[in-house]
């Protein structure tokens, strides 16, 4: 024994030397055989060298192994690309009785990925002897039992295969039995017993045998076991089974308590001689009596545990059978057992290899995972379907026969969709048919492919002029659909020049918040509006923008008052003007203009008069500044008067300026004076009529008279005045209420204060009196009896209606004259009717060159003789 010790130390060496091999590589796969319990550490091979590929590249490329088992026995140095022994091997533990043992490995190396198959081959040593279950067996034999009976013995178990399994038996030298045993497929049988010669109990009644079992390896162990035989007298008959060798078929599935098989041995027998009982032999393993029971009165054999074609697909009983005399005959029966394959096992889905992240921008065929389907079952079930969704961008597609790459298929885009849960399916083809489900999540990886966009094409931001240094004027918003630091934006201002200087000295913006600060107070008088130019830009790589543009609008704020341009003052804050005392209700004193630098609502202007003294005498537009008068000048009123004129903005808070206006009022003579020394010829003469009229009073009935009959006699001719051109007016033209209208027409918009009609009332204006504004030369006929008068307003010398002989000429060459630079065309026929008036005659004409709202200019009729 201690030489086989020895010998097995020393043959280590040798044996690693010649059992490690590598073997062509065929589809990219290779193979490795080692023997088991190789020591940590130690060599198995050079898969770099044996792949083709360069150790350089191993770490930078992935490269990893992978084993089909849960423990990883294999490890890989990725500076020498040498396999290596991880863990050490068993290979009884990893095998069990399998005549083959191979773990399947898998080397995966990425950019681009390849799959290897790695097959190592496990070669089994001599590490375990020959053990029998029992260290000693009783066997009873009658002494009349016939010579070359058999009596089988348990057999020894060795968990090595092949040639260091059990080979051989050896039975220790004795006078009565001798061995026998079969090869069964490399290995020896069921060891027997036969006898060579009658027993004899009285010579010898008891016999003890060492049996020994030897297996095939180098160096050779072995396994001893004691028979001890009792020699007792004789049972004339022994049990003799009905069938040696029951042979059946049952599924793994079968359900517990399932009845198999009735084994049944006959006894000729009397009495307890011939009532036969049952059980499992000696050499029976525990598992079978863990699966399976016997009833030791009838002999049937029923299912008790969970049969499993994948773990054992046959099993082998051996039964005993012996009647019940003091001295039992034992026979055997053989049961093998066959279990068939049926579909229990669903797929298995493992994963080998699996990038859980990949870029939005990766090509088609890119690949995600690498999976490996296994089916415990059969080869007629084993055949198993993959699929995944159709709505994703994937596709799984069989790379080996039993592996499946899951690969990109068409445009990913993190945008629309930043994480993909793929559902795995597999299949097998059994009946019913089993699934498995797996989820792989792959995470979209973000590139920066997307350029940041505005929320709107431009924008405009409002600021009101005066406005605070730093404050905020508005805000920018931009967004871009990339995710992490592909969408951090920050703002900048382009340069640019606004009235010669940079942009950036008007605003800023926040880099982050895109919120635009003024960096001066601005001044619309000054400046109403400006453009920069804004851009947006990522923090990808490389970086991505877009511009906008902003329009800065200033905002007009009430900050200047009314200036008011004229009358310019002459002395200090007061203007100079004079007034005849003559002037008519609605006669225009002045007007006075302003202007305001803002604008909109805030240079709308208003003016108004600020408490006047007499509310009755004047009046402004307020649109326009016009000062009119109200009424007549009365010797009550003072000579001098004050207009004070405030105008103002409709801006708010409303800002404000006066201008007083010193009015001297003056006579007629002096104004006469002055309208010819500073105009000349060109003014209107106004002249106090009261006096005339009262002188013309008695010579104005005759003319009057004379002007009846003539217009009588022309209305009868059907002579049609209406379209003459010419206006004929009568007293009711004088009235109070005609005069408000006539103010009224100077300006739309004059400010009439209430008391106005009352202090009209007051007036000593003559009713027969007609003034028209609108109206520069104006010639009266006031009748008075049958006489007629004349006045010549241009001359203010009256006109006697009986001058000679002559009387009024009503031809038109003649009527027509020549006022000024003035061309009047007056009709004939309307001088003559206009001529027939009660009371009095207003003739007047337009001129001809008048184009606008120019007044209208009063026209002397007067009689000529011819």
């Amino acid at each position: 024994m201690a030489f086989l010790r020895n010998s097995r130390i020393l043959l280590w060496p040798v044996l690693h030397v010649i059992l490690v091999y590598v073997s062509d590589s065929v589809n990219g796969n290779i193979r490795y055989s080692i023997p088991e319990e190789l020591e940590l550490g130690a060599f198995v091979g050079n898969i770099a060298k044996d792949l083709g590929l360069d150790v350089k590249q191993l770490f930078e490329r992935r490269f990893r192994i992978a084993s089909e088992n849960r423990n990883q026995h294999f490890t890989v140095n990725l500076k020498t690309g040498i396999l290596l022994i991880k863990e050490k091997i068993d290979r009884e533990q990893v095998c069990e009785q399998g005549l083959s043992c191979a773990l399947m490995l898998e080397a995966v190396i990425e950019n681009p990925l390849q799959i290897y198959r790695i097959e190592i081959d496990i070669l089994d040593i001599n590490d375990n002897a020959p053990v029998f279950q029992r260290s000693e067996v009783n066997l009873e034999i009658w002494e009349s039992t016939p010579v070359e009976t058999s009596f089988p013995l348990q057999k020894a178990f060795d968990p090595d295969v092949g040639a260091n399994s059990v080979h051989s038996y050896q039975l220790s030298s004795n006078g009565y039995f001798r061995l026998k045993w079969q090869l069964e497929g490399g290995e020896a049988g069921v060891p027997e017993l036969v006898l060579e010669r009658p027993l004899d109990r009285e010579q010898e009644p008891t016999n003890r045998l060492t049996l020994t079992a030897f297996d095939g390896g180098k160096p050779m162990r072995f396994g001893t076991t004691v028979i001890k035989i009792t020699v007792i007298d004789a049972n004339d008959n022994a049990p003799v089974c009905e069938q040696n060798v029951y042979e059946l078929t049952i599924a793994e599935n079968t359900p517990k308590d399932t009845l198999i098989v009735k084994v049944t041995a006959v006894d000729v027998d009397e009495g307890l001689n011939g009532e036969v009982i049952y059980s499992f032999s000696d050499h029976t393993p525990e598992k079978v009596r863990e699966l399976f029971s016997l009833d030791t009165r009838t002999g049937e054999i029923r299912v008790t545990g969970v049969l499993d074609f994948e773990e054992t697909p046959s099993y082998q009983i051996s039964v005993q059978a012996k009647d019940r005399s003091s001295h039992p005959v034992a026979v055997y029966c053989n049961v093998l057992l066959t279990v068939t394959d049926v579909n229990d096992n669903s797929p298995e889905i493992i994963t080998t290899s699996t990038s859980s992240t990949i870029l939005e921008n990766a090509l088609p065929d890119t690949t995600v995972a690498v999976i490996r389907i296994l089916d415990r079952d059969s080869k007629n079930t084993a055949d198993v379907h993959c699929r995944i969704p159709r709505d994703i961008p994937f596709k799984l597609t069989t790379s080996y026969s039993n592996y499946y790459t899951l690969a990109t298929q068409g445009d990913i885009d993190h945008e629309k969709m930043p994480e993909y849960n793929i559902t795995i399916i597999c299949t097998d083809a059994g009946t019913p048919p089993l699934s498995t489900t797996k989820i792989i999540q792959v995470m979209v990886a973000d590139i920066n492919d997307n350029t940041p966009r505005f929320t709107q094409p431009s924008f405009t931001l409002h600021v009101t002029e005066n406005n605070v240094i730093g404050a905020s004027i508005g805000s920018l918003s931009a967004f871009d659909p990339d995710s992490g630091q592909n969408a951090e934006l920050s703002y900048s201002i382009l340069d640019s020049l606004i009235h010669g200087l940079p942009a950036t000295s008007f605003v800023s913006v926040n880099t982050v918040s895109g919120v635009i600060s003024a960096h001066q107070s601005f001044d619309f008088e000054q400046l109403t509006r400006f453009e920069i130019h804004v851009r947006v830009k990522d923090s990808g790589s490389p970086p991505l923008s877009s511009n906008v543009t902003v329009t800065v609008v200033i905002v007009d704020q009430n900050d200047n008052a009314p200036v008011i341009v004229s009358p310019s003052a002459i002395k200090g804050s007061a203007a100079v003007d004079t007034i005849p005392r003559s002037a008519e209700p609605g006669y225009l004193v002045l007007k006075v203009t302003a202007t305001d630098a803002d604008s909109g609502l805030n240079a709308q202007l208003v003016y108004h008069l600020h408490q006047p003294t007499d509310e009755s005498l004047f009046t402004v537009a307020p649109e326009t500044g016009e000062i009119w008068t109200i009424r007549h000048f009365t010797h009550k009123d003072s000579i001098r008067t004050k207009i004070v004129i405030l105008v103002r903005d409709n801006g708010t808070p409303s800002l404000s300026s006066m201008i007083t206006i010193n009015v001297s009022v003056q006579d007629d003579e002096t104004e006469n004076a002055f309208n010819i020394g500073i105009q000349g010829t060109t003014g209107p003469w106004k002249w106090n009529l009261k006096f005339y009229l009262i002188v013309l009073f008695g010579t104005t009935s005759f003319v009057l008279l004379v002007a009846i009959v003539f217009l009588g006699t022309k209305v009868y001719k059907g002579r049609n005045y209406i379209n003459s051109g010419f206006c004929c007016r009568n007293t009711s033209y004088f009235s109070r209420a005609n005069s408000l209208h006539g103010v009224q027409k100077a300006s739309v918009n004059l400010q009439i204060p209430p008391n106005y009609t009352q202090a009209y009332e007051t007036a000593t204006i003559p009713q027969q009196f007609r003034y028209d504004p609108a109206m520069k030369d104006l010639m009266f006929v006031k009748s008075h009896g049958s006489a007629a008068s004349m006045i010549d307003l241009k001359t203010g010398t009256p006109l006697d209606a009986n001058h000679g002989n002559e009387s009024i000429s009503t031809n038109k060459e003649t009527t027509n004259e020549i006022y000024g630079n003035q061309q009047l065309d007056l009709d004939q026929s309307a001088i003559e009717r206009c001529a027939s008036g009660q009371y009095g005659i207003g003739l007047y004409a337009s001129d001809k060159n008048d184009v606008g709202p120019d007044p209208r200019r009063l026209v002397e009729i007067h009689s000529r003789a011819l």
